[in-house]
């Protein structure tokens, strides 16, 4: 008999920010399941935990296995609340500015890229397709053309000539900008040349076991209704 793992995420791996609470369980080591949760028509239980009614959240068992106790809303505290409950190996700089300098690039990412490739991308084209209608590629394209390249430029600046966002070594900001960053290729090819390091920064994250198999997960959904991803150029 398998024990249970004390975390649980709800929501669903198709949510940029449920795969990067996944990852920094993969990082940890930390054993933990996602259970799913239909964000548009929630259960009432969901409501309880979630009233904003987004995902994902957590719920340690250790503490309650029901009702609001032993529950985190929002990506950026539970993978806070992650890493103070495991701290090795780190994915929070111990040096006070890099630790600031990680915490603004996950937030963000969390807020300027995810609402531009999400609201501009990915929702026109896979919300689309579930409602029975024809994906807005123009949209996708003029938010592509338009709305990422500053965004994409200071991300690319940001790194620099390093490795990482922030203190020398993976952290919350390299899982945060690769994870909404890959929200826009499960539904458009991502041609990254403009932005060289940015580009290679992706390239090194989406091989890493944390980042590749919750995207592979979301993948086999996605691809269930949008058997190909649209040229964005």
């Amino acid at each position: 008999m398998t024990d249970t793992p004390d975390l649980v995420i709800y929501g669903s791996p198709v949510s940029p920010f449920v795969r990067k609470a996944a990852a920094v369980c993969i990082e940890k080591d930390v054993a933990f399941e996602i259970e799913a949760v239909n964000v548009f028509d929630p259960p009432q239980w969901f409501r309880d935990i979630s009233p904003a009614k987004r995902i994902p959240v957590l719920r340690d068992r250790s503490i309650a296995e029901e009702g609001i106790a032993g529950t985190i809303a929002d990506s950026s505290a539970i993978c806070a609340y992650i890493e103070k409950k495991h701290p090795s190996p780190a994915l929070y700089p111990d040096q006070p500015f890099a630790h600031g300098r990680a915490l603004f690039i996950e937030e963000f990412a969390d807020t300027n890229l995810a609402a531009t490739g999400g609201l501009g991308i990915f929702r026109p084209i896979f919300f689309s397709v579930t409602q029975g209608k024809e994906p807005d590629v123009a949209k996708a394209r003029e938010t592509w053309a338009e709305g990422l390249p500053p965004i994409l430029s200071y991300l690319d600046s940001a790194l620099g000539e390093e490795e990482f966002y922030a203190g020398g070594a993976l952290s919350i900001a390299d899982i945060t900008v690769a994870c909404v960053l890959m929200q826009i290729a499960l539904v458009a090819e991502m041609p990254l040349n403009a932005y060289p390091a940015l580009g290679s920064h992706y390239e090194r994250m989406r091989e890493r076991p944390s980042i590749a198999e919750p995207f592979a997960k979301a993948d086999r959904f996605i691809r269930k209704a949008l058997p190909e991803r649209f040229n964005l150029t």
